[in-house]
């Protein structure tokens, strides 16, 4: 099986699309492209004065206006998704034309550590960080399960991630399912930033 063009992340914020991304992306010597970076470069401010000024809405819109793009267009890049571009299936249709696209996940409570650590995330604007994390899971389960490779970021070290992305791309895709931490060797320690 060939190569698919694009290797899209997508998942729940948190779950390390941007530094797994950016590893695999490193790897394979293919470029790195950070959607919501993207779209805080097109407006001109962060994603939290997008929300803050324009609305969700306006930014669900700007991000599926991206995919399309993205989607579109074969570049042999290694995309990262916002985690909530799977909330319209046309963004994820639109991403799979030239991609194989991949869901990263992790705990709630290993999402809670890694997202505390910046005051960048707008849905996560709550005095019960926790809770509102886990109901956004609970309300996002059935969208990102649709997506037939999902990997568990909880417990592993970015390099190994990067590692078995880069060995899932090259192969296609082949077989789908969920990628079990048990099948999956840590090579280094590296702390998920």
């Amino acid at each position: 099986m060939s190569t698919p063009s694009n290797l899209v992340l997508t998942g729940f914020m948190g779950t390390g699309k941007s530094v797994i991304g950016r590893r695999v992306a490193a790897m394979a010597s293919r470029p790195f492209l950070d959607m919501d970076a993207e779209l805080e470069q097109r407006a001109g401010k962060s994603i939290v004065r997008i929300f803050a000024e324009d609305g969700e809405g306006a930014f669900r819109d700007a991000e599926s206006a991206l995919a399309a793009e993205w989607g579109g267009t074969p570049m042999g890049a290694v995309m990262a998704c916002g985690g909530g571009v799977v909330l319209r299936e046309q963004n994820i249709q639109a991403l799979s034309a030239n991609g194989m696209v991949v869901c990263l996940t992790a705990r709630p409570d290993v999402i809670l550590e890694r997202t505390s650590k910046t005051n960048k995330r707008p849905l996560l604007e709550t005095t019960d960080q926790e809770k509102r994390i886990r109901d956004l899971l609970r309300e996002r389960a059935p969208l990102y399960a649709r997506i037939p490779h999902q990997i568990d970021t909880s417990d592993l070290d970015p390099h190994t991630l990067a590692l078995r992305l880069l060995h899932l791309w090259k192969a296609g895709g082949a077989g789908g399912g969920v990628l079990e931490p048990s099948k999956i060797q840590d090579s280094r320690a590296d702390p998920m930033a």
